[in-house]
């Protein structure tokens, strides 16, 4: 994560707490020629709308305050999405038994890519159960990104 993007996090997550809520992510890019800055939230109950308008009023009144960023940029706070990628470890923590898809560097058994049900995470392995029942097993060095699926089921 990028210095911004850290120094960000570390402003929102007070704000984020006040709702029950936590940083689930902060993304600074640039996309054409105009800069984004967006607050992914993630609540055990989901996120709402207001949450995401008290987030983001808050977090606008700190940054103008402390002015971190020389570059004007728009800011964007939402949730992560139903199918959010899986990249630290309480992400992963929160979605042991949701439909997940592995992504693999190198192809196993001719796949580079597999989907099951999330059943296990440690720094060193993932676990999934494809929908045949077969526990797969990866290093976390072997893949190469890791997101829920939307199945239509909530």
């Amino acid at each position: 994560m990028a210095k911004i993007e850290k120094l960000v996090e570390s402003m929102a997550e007070p704000i984020a707490a006040e709702r029950g809520l936590r940083v689930y992510d902060v993304e600074y890019k640039k996309e054409g020629p105009d800069w984004f800055l967006r607050v992914y939230l993630y609540g055990e109950n989901g996120v709402d709308l207001t949450d995401c308008e008290y987030v983001s009023r808050a977090l606008e009144k700190v940054l103008d305050e402390e002015d971190p960023i020389e570059a004007a940029y728009c800011l964007e706070v939402s949730s992560p999405g139903l199918e959010r990628e899986l990249s630290r470890d309480w992400h992963f923590m929160t979605a042991i038994g949701e439909k997940t898809e592995v992504r693999l560097y190198a192809p196993i058994d001719g796949k580079k890519s597999l989907q099951g049900i999330l059943r296990a995470y440690d720094k060193e392995y993932i676990t999934i159960e494809t929908e045949d029942g077969e526990m797969c097993r990866f290093e976390a060095g072997q893949v190469a990104k890791v997101h829920t699926v939307f199945d239509g089921n909530f």
